[in-house]
């Protein structure tokens, strides 16, 4: 056999061991050449007589992350092609059995007649799961890194080479539904408590335990190839299954709103698949499979959240002429909320953090919340208490300028006040070293007039952080006008340190991101000043694909801050540059109802000490006029928010906030939740067509104000039939 990816051997016991392998990749990945050598090796163990099983493994730190998505939009590419050169009917022929081709190849594995055993360690995700749940025995290392899973979901794809299947006549239906809806990664012993796999060793032991069940004559047969096999949750159409069915259908519905086409085809692939013998069954989750694989969500899903997001991640907007930097002490200026997040996910990269206060009690009480996360995790099991001290002894509070001595980046993460922040910018370009890069994490005021404060501009950067930092994945670099190369390419390197994905974008007031959820919070303030119901904003908001309303958005930001940034936008702008509704709710919300959000309980929603959060009866108090929620287009309602978002995007766009569409369409889904399904704010546009978008943009502003119109560049896309990601390839040509 010629193998570049794999190496085969066979030892005494005539124990063959495929050791997945791929040159020039930190991880494998299931690619065509990767199907055609698995292809050739179960043709060699079949075809020699010497050979009693096949073991597969790895040699890389994980097993696999599955399959690479590119080949996957390779097959609609080539659908496209073959639609124009053959015909559609051919193309899609053609298109379903490539798409099947390693489903196929999985079931011969399944019923070839020697037994196969997968040795897992690390990482084993997706298509790389299910070539293991395709072979016979399932052995586990027990180090915590290993994970198995089928998260496919997330890119808007489910497991088409048998997961749905295979994980459904392993597990009690509901909870397999649960598992591929989720798409979650689970440990070792949690996947054998599960009964998604069959051992969990010491990883010293892997390999022989792995050949241990083929020398001792381990079955080559899958449960549901032998006869008498039943299904854990009985027959679909027995009592026992029919109380499952009718919740999962409601629950699918009440957690995607239909958004989600994938979401479904796995309800409907599992549902159809459990009533037929298996090879039917893979052959119905293929057909579910190439028509999900052909739909503009999944293209959206993928090119957003794997392929854009891997670029962003590698650093694609990282300067080329910029020399490596080699980042080793990272200062924080400001202990609160922000800062005290900022030092805990940087000391959690392995920096020395110094974090100030102005006095030694605000720092300390920083660093205590890097206690409290560690603790936590600590309490869960997800580490251990060494860990966490040796986390907690990387930060050093301090109230003292001096101290920053030596940082080669440091992040200020004050009060939102201009004065302030100059006088910090003063105070720390006085302690630290000429090369030392200065961050600011501000949510909106323009980089360039922070700047101005600096005497080293060009090594001033916005790095704007969003709430809560350990959770939150998204992180926008904001250039100013004189910021240079070498900020911006230590800030994507620190990005990249602790395991965010950046964005870069140009200054402007509100950035990006905030810039559209101020829309979106915008949009639900003016419905319900129209005395559009509460509920009914809100749950127009999740139903459009939003992960909150924005209502409860606003209250998680705190109404008292909207309130703020409206005055100082109006104090610096005009009061044309604010919404006179908007402001006179807010000031009624705050100012006259102390009703600050989530960080006083009390909001546009109650938050009732140990219940859950209710809407506030008052908000009908008001609204002069509340509307009775039967005259309402709900549809309209949906598209309301997400359209305003949408323009909001595009402006940036045609103001050169944003400069590539990857980063408004990452940014607006990690930074805001922008209706994933979509692809991101610029995708959703794209989708739906530009003219379309224009169109329902213009009626939205005859109805509801000039807020709707479209900028120019909308209008002039429209004319030509033009795309975002078309314009970015042109304009790369």
């Amino acid at each position: 056999m010629d193998l570049t990816n794999f190496r085969f051997e066979i030892d005494a016991d005539g124990i063959a061991t495929a050791t997945w392998d791929m040159p020039d990749r930190s991880m494998n990945v299931i690619t065509v050449a990767v199907m055609d050598e698995l292809d050739a090796i179960l043709q060699r163990v079949v075809s020699d007589e010497g050979i009693k099983g096949c073991v597969i493994a790895s040699a890389k730190n994980d097993f696999s992350g599955g399959a690479d998505l590119t080949m996957l939009q390779g097959l609609r590419d080539l659908f496209v092609k073959l639609s124009g050169e053959r015909g559609e009917e051919e193309a899609m022929r053609v298109f379903f059995e490539e798409s099947r081709r390693l489903s196929l190849l999985y079931r011969r594995i399944e019923t070839a007649g020697k037994p196969f055993v997968a040795a897992v360690h690390g990482i084993c995700l997706g298509g790389a799961f299910e070539l293991a749940l395709a072979c016979h025995r399932r052995v586990l290392c027990d180090h915590d890194r290993t994970k198995v899973g089928l998260p496919e979901i997330k890119v808007g794809l489910f497991p088409g080479a048998g997961g749905t299947q295979r994980v459904a006549r392993l597990m009690q239906t509901g909870d397999a539904l649960q598992m591929l809806f989720k798409g979650q990664q689970i440990k070792g012993l949690m996947a054998r408590n599960m009964g998604l796999v069959h051992e969990v060793v010491p990883h010293d032991k892997l390999i022989e335990t792995a050949k241990d069940y083929i020398r001792q004559g381990g079955k080559a047969v899958a449960p549901w190839d032998e006869k008498g096999f039943k299904l854990p949750s009985n027959k679909v159409y027995s009592a026992a299954g029919m109380q499952i069915w009718p919740a999962a259908n409601a629950i699918y519905r009440r957690e995607t709103n239909d958004n989600y086409p994938a979401a479904k085809a796995i309800l409907q692939s599992v549902y159809e698949g459990l009533q037929l013998p298996m090879d039917l069954a893979l052959r119905v989750e293929s057909r579910y499979f190439a028509k999900i694989l052909r739909s503009p969500e999944a293209a959206a899903m993928i090119r957003t959240l794997f392929v854009s997001m891997g670029e962003l991640n590698k650093g694609a907007r990282r300067p080329a002429s910029a020399p490596k930097t080699n980042l080793k002490k990272i200062g924080v200026v400001g202990a609160g909320f922000m800062g005290a997040g900022v030092a805990y996910v940087s000391a959690a990269a392995g920096f020395e953090v110094v974090l100030v206060d102005r006095d030694m009690e605000a720092a300390e009480k920083g660093k205590a919340y890097s206690q409290k996360l560690m603790s936590d995790q600590v309490m869960k099991g997800r580490a251990k208490g060494a860990d966490r001290d040796a986390l907690l002894a990387l930060i050093t509070p301090s109230a003292s300028y001096a101290d920053l001595s030596g940082c080669d980046l440091v992040i200020e993460a004050v009060f939102e006040d201009p004065k302030v922040k100059a006088q910090v910018i003063a105070e720390v370009e006085a302690a630290v070293g000429e090369r030392a890069i200065f961050g600011s994490n501000t949510s909106t005021l323009p980089i360039s007039g922070l700047a101005k404060a600096s005497a080293r501009p060009e090594r001033f950067i916005g790095i704007h952080f969003f709430s809560p930092v350990e959770k939150m994945m998204l992180v926008e670099i904001i250039m100013g006008e004189k910021t240079g190369e070498e900020a911006l390419a230590t800030a994507l390197d620190f990005v990249r340190a602790i395991k965010k994905t950046p964005i870069v974008v140009n200054d402007a007031r509100g950035f990006f991101a905030n810039r559209c959820v101020g829309a979106y919070i915008l949009e639900g303030h003016k419905m319900l000043t129209e005395g559009v119901p509460p509920a009914m904003i809100e749950n127009a908001g999740k139903a459009a694909g939003m992960p909150v309303g924005p209502l409860s958005l606003n209250d998680e930001v705190a109404l008292d801050l909207a309130l703020k940034i409206v005055k100082a936008t109006k104090a610096q702008l005009g009061e044309g540059a604010v919404d006179p509704a908007q402001e006179a709710l807010l000031v009624a919300m705050v100012e006259t109802e102390g009703r600050l959000g989530r960080k006083n309980r009390k909001g546009f929603y109650d938050y009732p000490e140990g219940g859950k959060k209710r809407l506030w009866p008052g908000l009908s108090d008001l609204v002069k006029a509340p509307r009775l929620g039967e005259t309402i287009d709900f549809e309209e309602l949906q598209e309301r928010l997400l359209i305003a978002q949408a323009l909001e995007a595009a402006r940036t766009v045609e103001e050169g906030v944003i400069t590539d569409p990857r980063e408004a369409d990452v940014g607006s889904i990690l930074g805001f939740g922008f209706a994933p399904f979509t692809g991101g704010a610029l995708s959703y546009i794209d989708m739906m067509g530009a003219k379309t978008f224009v169109e329902k943009a213009e009626r939205l502003a005859e109805i509801h104000g000039p807020r709707f119109a479209p900028p120019q560049l909308l209008r002039d896309m429209a004319a030509r039939g033009e795309t975002f990601y078309g314009r970015a390839k042109t304009k790369a040509a």
